[in-house]
């Protein structure tokens, strides 16, 4: 079953008007008992579990993948781990046939600890991995890292390259500019240096090339760039070094919807358009044609997760209230860092009286630390009330910190009227078993 063939019936039960349907989880309805996700009632896990609490769609995640391998093919599509990771959901990514990126020797030893098939790994940055999977390479350092080792082990690598010129104009974040990172440009000398040593060495394959364009891109134009200019490079290389290349992977950054935006990146229509650029490239360039492999995070898991929390205090003001809620900087530092924009309502009791806009503000006294500003919300909150925040999946639960000596969240897995416990809450005793001295 697909998404789209799920969305008809869902639509009499999710929530009312003025919700913000498109940012709420798959299997969000409205009921008797109040919002629910997977069937369970949100106040039910606020008894169960406290708050700060996370809540993730089982289905909405499942859904995604499905989408995902469906538009590229399961083995093209890396689930990138930065977004969230557990040992649960790598079991959901693990059972869709995906792939998986890591960015950390944490993530690693997760996911070797979880069972996930090695050869299905992608590994970025400095992390202390080798194995069947696959390694991307930035800069010549990585390639003394992978040669210099007392386990000669042949490692298959991809090379990340610097797109120039994408053409982005569409709201978004592009990468940031190529001299704040690592990476290679796709032509000139630094790129045949590279490619030089990699073939030179018995210890290196080289498999694909890689690239990161940037974050919550809903236009295609960037990406056809992208690939017409790997394709280049691909063609580039097979002259000078007799290498083909076998892959390329143009990155995630797919836009999901949040307040202010609805559009998202569509994943067939962007599947079918990317592989008929890149049938063009390589029919123009004379290569063969690569395989077409992308890493979505944010896109897979962003709309499943929602964040709940306490209302603690509230002051009305004329045409405006302001509520401060048990969590904040320390579960959800994005408005902080990124200026990311979120919405909240009201679970756990009716309300009759009309919205007034709402800043909901965190437990750390700071001035950053404002969850959601402006949005409509009933004018008569009171200590206790109990706020949902939807789209909050992605980058929550792994920027979490312990600031002020707050302990994380737990991650609540919802499906088919269960929840179940996939990271608990961390507590005082664990944060202060960590002060030695």
């Amino acid at each position: 079953m697909t998404l789209g063939d799920v969305l008809p019936s869902l639509r009499s039960s999710l929530p009312p008007r003025g919700l913000g349907r498109e940012l709420w989880p798959l299997t969000t309805a409205h009921g008797r008992a109040g919002l629910s996700v997977g069937g369970v009632p949100l106040v039910e896990i606020e008894q169960e579990y406290g708050t700060p609490a996370y809540v993730l769609d089982e289905a909405d995640v499942r859904e995604r993948c499905t989408a995902y391998a469906a538009a590229f093919g399961p083995a093209q599509v890396y689930y990138a781990a930065k977004a969230l990771l557990s040992r649960g959901l790598l079991r959901w990514i693990d059972e869709a046939g995906l792939g998986l990126a890591v960015y950390s020797t944490g993530q690693w030893r997760l996911a070797l600890a979880a069972g996930f098939p090695p050869e299905r790994i992608v590994v970025h940055g400095d992390v202390d991995a080798r194995g069947p999977g696959r390694v991307v390479i930035e800069s010549a350092a990585d390639i003394a890292r992978l040669t210099c080792t007392r386990r000669p082990l042949r490692q298959r690598v991809m090379l990340r390259l610097l797109p120039a010129q994408l053409g982005f104009t569409a709201p978004g974040l592009p990468a940031c500019p190529s001299e704040d990172r690592f990476g290679v440009p796709t032509a000139g000398a630094e790129l045949a240096a590279l490619v030089d040593e990699i073939t030179s060495s018995p210890l290196l394959e080289l498999a694909g090339l890689d690239v990161y364009l940037g974050s919550q891109l809903a236009q295609f134009g960037g990406y056809e760039h992208a690939i017409t200019q790997l394709i280049a490079a691909c063609a580039e290389l097979r002259r000078t070094h007799g290498v083909r290349i076998e892959e390329i992977n143009l990155g995630g950054g797919f836009a999901v919807a949040h307040p202010g935006q609805d559009s998202t990146l569509p994943v067939d229509p962007f599947a079918a358009r990317m592989r008929r650029v890149l049938s063009l490239a390589c029919d123009r360039a004379g290569v063969p044609r690569p395989r077409l492999s992308v890493t979505p995070g944010r896109a897979v898991v962003a709309r499943a997760g929602v964040a709940l929390y306490r209302v603690l205090a509230v002051r009305h003001e004329p045409g405006h209230q302001l509520v401060a809620v048990d969590g904040g900087l320390s579960d959800n530092p994005r408005p902080a860092l990124y200026g990311a924009r979120y919405t909240a309502v009201l679970v756990g009791r009716p309300s009759h009286a009309d919205t007034v806009p709402t800043t909901v503000v965190g437990r750390h006294d700071e001035t950053g630390d404002v969850l959601v500003r402006d949005e409509p919300l009933p004018g008569d909150l009171r200590p206790g009330d109990l706020l949902a925040v939807p789209g909050c999946g992605a980058y929550h639960f792994p920027l979490a910190s312990n600031y002020d000596l707050v302990g994380r969240p737990p991650l609540i897995a919802v499906r088919e009227g269960r929840a179940r416990l996939l990271v608990r809450r961390e507590t005082l005793d664990d944060i202060l078993r960590r002060d030695a001295a």
